[in-house]
């Protein structure tokens, strides 16, 4: 680690713009007038999955028929009908939380190298990973456990929780973060089986760190450890990022998206079919497209983590081979809410739960309901996700940084 330390201060390749240089053998000169100053990639993808998780939350307040049971902490998970119309919009939203925590650690590492290449101090590193790690982790037992009217711990507290441990881990070898990450995805449900008998709620103290616990007050959905697992994937990612933009690996980033998500996808086929240990006790029944994609979020099974990051890792391999062809919009929606994404989940997870919670809103119609408040709401929120990454970028130093 000392000795790649040393070669990255010295490579005069710009950090920020990895994802964004080409992999071709165009020249430096060529590449530098091309590139654009933000990682469109991860912008993009971050916006994609916010309009998908739009409509999950719409239906979450105002769908009678909402299916949230993708745990087997319910009785009735593995016999509950999973009509077609109401089950594939939420699990087109499953990709949210995985796609958002896989890009916070790359985003993490990216910005954690650039300043240490500019001689940052260590503790001034940590002190700004803590603080925001500790603001996300909050936002969750504060305004959103508000708007939900019970404590929620939820994907903010894992985000949060994550980015603090990365503070300490990030010191780790690369081969000792991926084999942890690993080992997590693939062993995990024995590990959670040991202190979680479903169906029924585990203790709080194990819903907190691997496994699931819901009440009329209390809800811990997102278990640190299955999350920081993703978030060690992404972090890794991000570093490989850098080992590729200083010379030291000859394997593009696309190149590793296309092999992983691929990759993913077989060992969901394969795990899946066999039906047995990987799916954290939540086997399909039979053979309906439904089954076979009804996997355990909470907490997320090794057949959620092949799923899910494997069509992430597609869709940025994607984007990724279409950037250089299509440029980069300034004003898109996906680039924009990419780049807002934490300021868009609050403003509309309060503006859904808040009308939901304390006005009588919750579940009072349909897929109807769902998709006519996401439209609104994205109408709403596009000119105020434009406002807002202007007042952030005209006060840098403000508090804004954070959100």
């Amino acid at each position: 680690m000392l000795r790649e330390s040393v070669y990255l201060m010295s490579a005069t390749k710009s950090i920020p713009d990895v994802l964004t240089q080409p992999e071709s053998n165009s020249s430096p000169l060529v590449a530098e007038q091309k590139r654009p100053q933000r990682v469109a990639t991860i912008d993009w993808m971050r916006g994609l999955v916010m309009v998908l998780m739009i409509v999950d939350h719409a239906s979450m307040a105002f769908d009678a028929h909402h299916i949230d049971h993708d745990s087997a902490m319910f009785p009735d998970a593995t016999t509950m009908a999973l009509p077609g119309s109401e089950f594939f919009p939420r699990w087109l939203a499953h990709l949210c939380a995985a796609s958002f925590v896989f890009l916070m650690g790359t985003s993490l590492a990216l910005s954690v190298e650039r300043r240490v290449i500019k001689r940052v101090s260590a503790w001034q590193i940590d002190k700004d990973i803590l603080t925001r790690g500790a603001i996300i982790a909050l936002l969750d037992l504060t305004l959103i456990s508000f708007g939900s009217g019970k404590w929620v711990c939820g994907v903010l507290m894992a985000i949060g929780v994550s980015m603090m441990c990365m503070a300490l881990l990030r010191r780790l070898p690369t081969w000792a973060l991926l084999t942890a990450a690993l080992g997590w995805m693939v062993l995990g449900e024995f590990v959670t089986g040991l202190v979680w008998a479903p169906p029924g709620n585990s203790s709080k103290l194990a819903a907190f760190l691997v496994a699931n616990y819901s009440s009329p007050t209390v809800i811990f959905k997102y278990p640190i450890i299955p999350w920081l697992a993703v978030t060690i994937c992404g972090w890794v990612f991000g570093r490989h990022l850098i080992r590729y933009s200083a010379g030291l690996s000859n394997v593009s980033g696309k190149m590793v998206l296309w092999i992983c998500g691929v990759g993913g996808l077989l060992v969901f086929a394969v795990v899946r079919g066999v039906d047995g240990y990987g799916n954290m006790f939540l086997p399909r029944v039979d053979h309906s497209w439904q089954q076979w994609l009804h996997v355990s979020k909470y907490p997320p099974a090794l057949t959620y983590y092949s799923l899910e990051l494997g069509i992430l890792f597609l869709c940025l391999a994607f984007l990724r081979t279409i950037e250089p062809r299509i440029g980069v919009r300034e004003n898109g929606i996906f680039y924009v809410f990419g780049q807002t994404a934490l300021f868009y989940y609050l403003v509309h997870r309060l503006a859904f739960e808040i009308p939901a919670t304390y006005f009588g809103l919750r579940g009072f119609d349909g897929l109807t309901a769902t998709y006519v408040a996401s439209v609104i709401m994205l109408l709403l929120l596009y000119p105020a996700c434009l406002w807002y990454r202007k007042t952030k970028t005209a006060h840098r130093g403000s508090w804004l940084r954070y959100i």
